[in-house]
């Protein structure tokens, strides 16, 4: 298993890391799958369009708007309320992502990118990668 560490800047932000999985893959023996997994209750990692950058903004905005940070909550945590970066974090992505991997690259579609899903920055943040036979 290998780890990427991020620093994250904003409370939601969506940070495209495709080369840095693909760096993390390194030789992979065969491998026939990548496994992405981020061990974090207030994080995901998702597949979408990494072709335009204005998308990243209009995903995030949609994340504002689908879950608000101005309802009723009641979890709090040591660093206040963060129950709506969880309720994100479970609606609109994954703690992992599985990829096929051709001939030792990551098999993902022309306009395909991965993306790791802050909830809840900013923050240190790991990514865990490993290849599947």
């Amino acid at each position: 298993m290998r780890e990427i560490v991020l620093e994250t800047e904003r409370k939601l932000q969506l940070i495209e890391v495709t080369d840095q999985i693909r760096d993390a893959l390194g030789d992979t023996n065969g491998a026939t799958a990548a496994l992405v997994y981020v061990p974090h209750t207030t994080a995901g990692v998702a597949i979408n369009e990494r072709i335009d950058p204005e998308l990243v903004t209009d995903l995030e905005n949609a994340f504002q708007r689908v879950v608000g940070d101005d309802w009723e909550w009641k979890h709090e945590d040591e660093d206040g309320p963060n129950a709506p970066s969880h309720a994100r974090a479970s609606l609109a992505s994954s703690p992992q992502v599985l990829i096929p991997l051709e001939d030792g690259a990551l098999a993902l579609g022309t306009y395909q990118g991965v993306f790791f899903c802050e909830f809840d920055g900013p923050r240190t943040r790991k990514i865990y990668v490993t290849t599947l036979s």
